[in-house]
């Protein structure tokens, strides 16, 4: 657990809560004294966003989320936003950093009145997508200059809060994490006369790609042996594909806990070929190299030559020459292995997260 506490009363505003975010916001709650009260809704059907049911010694509120239109015009309004911070009245309140997020400007206000910090916390502000990006961009930068300081997933997205004018003495760099530091090593078969295993952790939907990985796996002229986990509307046209082209592949459907620490342990090698996934901290923490395609811009903190490889998204061709690289040289792949074990124990772990918000929540408590 994190030495440095909070020693007051916390509030955290979401949108939904998805069920890998629960570790964190425990731990984070057990390093307020004062207690930990989180807001947040529910996410669209479609989206497939599993919600945790509770927060074990946090107080947990529903939201009435209510969604309005979709893609590059999608916005949201929480109902009941300020009935939950009349009762219960934080300290300081973190936020996600989203303009999107209607009833949050509210939310400030509120806090505004009492005299008291809010914290912003997401992935940054990358160029702003579809019609007047101009506009767009001065919404995001009035709306960050409402926060008496940023928590970013990132180094990608504090810089992104800088170039739009954000002190960079207010702005903090928390890696994002699911799990806490790592423990020992699995013992790996060794990959001797066999063939090489290659793990997918994540929801089978267009965005992951995993289409790709069966394309590249299929074009490798070693034989190997391909674990997809996970569960989605794309699962049954991936199955059939995977017969087609890679009938090495095998689908588990979802796993957690020890059946999924167990998949972990099977691989020899992570990829995620297309965008999102914390996945990828959980297959560094169980000591994999990675492979992962670009994305938020949250992965260029995780991932180095001496623990894995950085590929554009939507190209097999970039794909399988990494595979390739990877499965050149074992012994190489296993020291990969350990650097990837060594950079979660050290600082991309919900650990190291909670510590840097409870270092975010006492400096605006001191301003």
């Amino acid at each position: 657990m994190p030495n440095e506490q909070f020693t007051g009363r916390a509030g955290l505003q979401q949108r939904v809560i998805p069920t890998y975010r629960a570790p964190f916001f425990k731990m984070l709650g057990h390093a307020c004294s004062g207690g930990l009260s989180v807001f947040a809704g529910e996410a669209r059907p479609r989206e497939s966003i599993p919600s945790t049911p509770d927060l074990d010694g946090v107080d947990l509120v529903r939201a009435r989320n209510l969604h309005l239109f979709s893609g590059p015009a999608y916005l949201c309004y929480q109902t009941g936003l300020l009935r939950w911070l009349e009762r219960w009245s934080p300290e300081v309140l973190i936020m996600e950093a989203n303009p999107r997020y209607l009833s949050s400007r509210a939310g400030i206000t509120w806090m505004r009145q009492k005299g008291r910090a809010v914290i912003g916390w997401g992935l940054g502000a990358a160029g702003q997508q579809g019609p007047t990006p101009g506009l767009r961009r001065i919404v995001r930068r009035r709306f960050l200059a409402r926060f008496d300081a940023l928590i970013a997933y990132s180094e990608q997205g504090a810089e992104e809060f800088r170039i739009l004018g954000v002190n960079p003495e207010l702005i903090f760099v928390a890696g994002n994490a699911v799990s806490g530091p790592p423990t020992a090593l699995p013992d790996r078969e060794p990959l001797v006369e066999r063939p090489a295993r290659i793990l997918f952790v994540g929801r089978l939907q267009a965005r992951k790609r995993v289409d790709v990985l069966l394309e590249a796996c299929a074009q490798l002229t070693q034989p190997v042996a391909v674990r997809v986990v996970g569960d989605g509307l794309d699962r049954a046209k991936l199955e059939q594909m995977a017969g087609d082209i890679c009938p090495t592949s095998e689908f588990t459907g979802s796993l957690y806990d020890q059946a999924l620490q167990d998949s972990f342990a099977w691989a020899d090698l992570f990829v995620l070929p297309g965008t999102g996934g914390l996945a990828v901290q959980e297959a560094m923490a169980a000591g994999l190299p990675v492979i992962v395609a670009e994305g938020d811009g949250t992965e260029r903190d995780l991932i180095s030559a001496d623990n894995g490889w950085l590929i554009p998204v939507d190209d097999p061709v970039a794909l399988r020459m990494a595979i390739e690289s990877a499965l050149s040289d074992p012994a190489r792949l296993k020291q990969m292995g350990k650097r990837s074990h060594a950079l979660v124990l050290d600082r991309f772990n919900i650990e190291r997260m909670t510590e840097v918000f409870v270092q975010a929540m006492n400096r605006v408590r001191e301003r």
